[in-house]
């Protein structure tokens, strides 16, 4: 449902403005790998009866990364938004290289 979602925004990109549409699509694309990931991590709790924080972590990047990129077409970012978001993402990658540098296994 998501990708037929985003074929047909492309029509908006070619038949509309190019802003609006482009933006819609990225946020839509970005949307559908958040919920990937999260299926991944049903699925291998499931599977495993644990969560593997490389999965949650990657969640939670590709979430902030959405609202970076919905805040960069609505234009509504200030300095305390960015650090923000600068920080948690920065924080996220150092436990993510950390997870797969130290993995339990």
């Amino acid at each position: 449902m998501g990708v037929i979602n985003i074929l047909l925004d492309i029509k908006s990109i070619l038949f509309g403005t190019l802003g609006g549409g482009f933006g819609q699509i990225v946020s839509s694309v970005l949307t559908i790998f958040i919920l990937i990931d999260l299926f991944k991590t049903f699925v291998d709790y499931r599977e495993h009866e644990e969560i593997r924080i490389t999965y949650v972590t990657d969640a939670t990047i590709l979430i902030v990364m959405h609202e970076i990129a919905a805040g960069v077409y609505a234009q509504r970012f200030d300095y305390q938004f960015i650090l923000g978001l600068s920080i948690l993402l920065f924080s996220l990658g150092i436990i993510r290289a950390l997870d797969v540098k130290y993995t339990p296994k």
